[in-house]
């Protein structure tokens, strides 16, 4: 198929736009601790050589959660390919961090070339994948063509498109079946999404519906010292998380908290924002309602009524102290977060309504009494209070937590299968 006008158009512009790219990305990266040489990584210089032996399987995700969702898959691939060797790229320095810390045998991380022909090119000179999966929406023009254009077998993995996108790939027909003719097998989180993949002019027959990845993910990593710590700290008082709140949300969660102790007395929240950069705003607002706090980025162990944990990395080590959990994201309308790493600690899940990003794990999870949604703040201290003094109920909930979590391995077998077949990479 030829190249349409808006594919050439691109390309012709991304030309002029690398320098002034490279330049703002490059000081983004630099101020995130990155060094020179990483940070150009994104002009495709590569700062690791690609292994002599076996085939290599790229994916590519966007940032934090896509790229954390498919370590686990890489994990389950990498067994059932002994010889084969992984390359995850995203594009934020945050997610670079955090795969470092838990990359699967066989696998390097970099940073995503620019979608332009110098950086592209250099790329894919350097690492010459095998096969090319893509996660969630990362629909990058010269990216999907150019590797395609090398002979790699190419998937979309854990498709999801906003109603927006799609609504603007139906406008661009002859755009989208050149780009989506690309993907040798399309797996979607849904079958909403499967049917709107088709609709935006994918080839039917290489569209299926597949799981939401992230609640495939392995489990938080625990430091078991800082546990130890905080334990010691609390020593029997009860606990509650609420992890990965956005502005807007600490204030709902500080009032429940307030309220909760008119009861409970002795009870600790664990309070974790989404960005840990928001710290100073959040201590200002538990400073506001009235609540005393110890905080984690000053070296503090947990002990007042409120411990503020704004670090990244260490969520699992605060899942462990308590079986209760409100995750953020979801009071507001920004699509929630992965209740699945709730389920894999043991804890119960408690949420918002706003669960968009995750809607068949929190369906699956509420029917199982593995989670909970709450409305507003009188709601989530109202089951939070119903959970500390029914430990029967919170028993049962936390049995139906680990059941879901099990229930789900031989779905992510079957992914694994699935890729490794369409991509044609069994030996």
């Amino acid at each position: 198929m030829a190249a349409p006008f808006l594919y050439s158009a691109w390309v012709a512009a991304s030309m002029v736009l690398v320098p002034f790219a490279a330049l703002t990305e490059t000081r983004k990266l630099r101020r995130a601790g990155v060094s020179v040489a990483r940070a150009h990584e994104k002009l495709g210089h590569a700062t690791e050589p690609r292994p002599s032996a076996g085939p290599l399987v790229w994916f590519h995700a966007a940032s934090v959660g896509e790229s954390l969702s498919v370590l686990a898959l890489i994990g389950r691939m990498g067994q059932a390919l002994p010889q084969a060797h992984f390359l995850i790229t995203s594009g934020t320095a945050t997610s670079a961090r955090l795969v470092a810390s838990r990359l699967p045998p066989r696998t390097v991380h970099q940073f995503a070339p620019f979608d332009a022909p110098g950086p592209l090119n250099r790329f894919l000179n350097h690492w010459r994948p095998d096969a090319a999966i893509f996660v969630e929406s990362e629909i990058w023009p010269q990216m999907l063509r150019r590797t395609h254009a090398r002979g790699a077998k190419m998937a979309l993995l854990n498709a999801r498109l906003s109603a927006r996108s799609i609504a603007g790939w139906q406008k661009r027909p002859k755009l989208a079946r050149y780009l989506f003719e690309v993907f040798d097998l399309i797996l979607t989180q849904n079958d909403q999404m499967a049917e709107a993949m088709v609709a935006m002019h994918a080839p039917p027959d290489r569209v299926a519906r597949g799981i939401n990845l992230k609640s495939m993910s392995d489990p938080l990593p625990v430091d078991e010292d800082a546990l130890f710590e905080a334990r010691a700290a609390l020593s029997h008082r009860p606990v509650w998380i609420a992890s990965s709140t956005h502005e807007g949300e600490e204030q709902t969660v500080l009032a429940a908290h307030h309220r909760l102790l008119k009861t409970h007395p002795d009870l600790h929240l664990i309070l974790a924002p989404r960005h840990p950069e928001r710290g100073d705003a959040v201590m200002r607002l538990i400073d506001t309602a009235g609540l005393s706090a110890t905080r984690r980025t000053r070296g503090e162990h947990p002990g007042a009524q409120v411990y503020l944990a704004d670090t990244m990395g260490e969520l699992g080590t605060w899942y462990a102290l308590g079986d209760i959990v409100f995750l953020g994201g979801s009071l507001r309308p920004i699509g929630g977060h992965n209740p699945f790493e709730v389920a894999q600690s043991g804890a119960i899940a408690l949420s918002g309504p706003h669960v968009t990003n995750f809607d068949e794990t929190y369906d699956a999870m509420v029917e199982a009494g593995a989670a909970r949604i709450v409305k507003d703040s009188q709601d989530l201290a109202a089951t939070v209070d119903s959970l500390l003094n029914d430990t029967d109920a919170r028993d049962t909930a936390r049995a139906a937590a680990r059941s879901f979590t099990e229930s789900q391995t031989d779905q992510l077998d079957t992914i694994a299968e699935r890729l490794i077949k369409a991509l044609e990479l069994a030996p």
